[in-house]
C-alpha cells in the first residue's frame, strides 16, 4: 500500500492506494470518473455492465485510492491485452497504418484511470498507474488517452508513453483518441 500525506485544506489526510474491489464499489468508481471525464447518468450505465463485464476478463485487477474515512478518490483498473476485445479491434486499423500494430500483443492495456477533480495534481494519478503496471508481467503498456494536450497526457507522456496513433474514432465517441504505448517498467521522475 502506498500513503500520500494530506496537503493543505482540500486532503484532510493520507490517501493510501491498494487493491479494489470493483465489482463491490463499481458505483463509487464511476462515480468519480463521472467527475473527473463529465460523463452522465445513461453514459454511466453503460460504463458499468462494461467495468464489470472486464473485471472478468483473464489477468484483469483494479487499484483504488482511498481516503481515512474509506472514501475512493482515484481508481485505474487493466488486463493483458487481447485482440479480441472491441478496444482492439477499433484501434488496430489505426495503429496497423502507423506501423505499431505489434503493440497489441504482449502488452498491459490501462483501460481506465481516473482521480476526483479535487485530489488532481497530487500524484495520486501517477501512483496509481505505475503501481498497477509494476506488477504487469507483459514488457509493455498500452492505453488511449483524448487527443488534446490535457494535464493527463502530460502524465503519459512524463511516465514515458509515446503516441501510437492519433485522431483514432470510437464509436460514439464526440472527440478522437490517442493510442499511446510504453515499455514497462515505467519511466519515474
Amino acid at each position: 500500500m502506498l500513503r500520500f500525506p494530506g496537503r493543505g485544506h482540500r486532503d484532510p489526510g493520507d490517501v493510501v492506494i491498494g487493491p479494489l474491489d470493483l465489482f463491490a464499489r463499481v458505483d463509487e468508481a464511476l462515480a468519480v470518473q463521472a467527475l473527473a471525464f463529465g460523463l452522465d447518468s445513461e453514459e454511466i450505465a453503460v460504463r458499468r455492465q462494461i467495468v464489470l463485464r472486464h473485471m472478468v476478463y483473464r489477468g484483469a485487477r483494479a487499484l483504488g485510492a482511498t481516503t481515512p474515512d474509506g472514501r475512493l478518490v482515484g481508481f485505474v483498473y487493466g488486463m493483458p491485452n487481447d485482440r479480441t476485445h472491441w478496444w482492439s479491434t477499433v484501434v488496430e486499423p489505426y495503429l496497423r497504418a502507423q506501423g505499431n500494430n505489434d503493440w497489441l500483443d504482449d502488452s498491459f492495456v490501462i483501460t481506465e484511470l481516473h482521480v476526483h477533480p479535487r485530489h488532481q495534481n497530487r500524484g495520486i494519478g501517477r501512483a496509481l498507474i505505475t503501481t498497477i503496471t509494476d506488477s504487469a508481467t507483459e514488457p509493455r503498456s498500452i492505453l488511449s488517452a483524448i487527443d488534446t494536450d490535457s494535464p493527463a497526457r502530460g502524465l503519459y507522456h512524463s511516465l514515458g508513453y509515446t503516441d501510437l496513433a492519433r485522431q483514432v474514432f470510437f464509436p460514439s465517441a464526440p472527440r478522437p483518441y490517442a493510442v499511446m504505448g510504453a515499455p514497462l517498467p515505467l519511466r519515474r521522475r
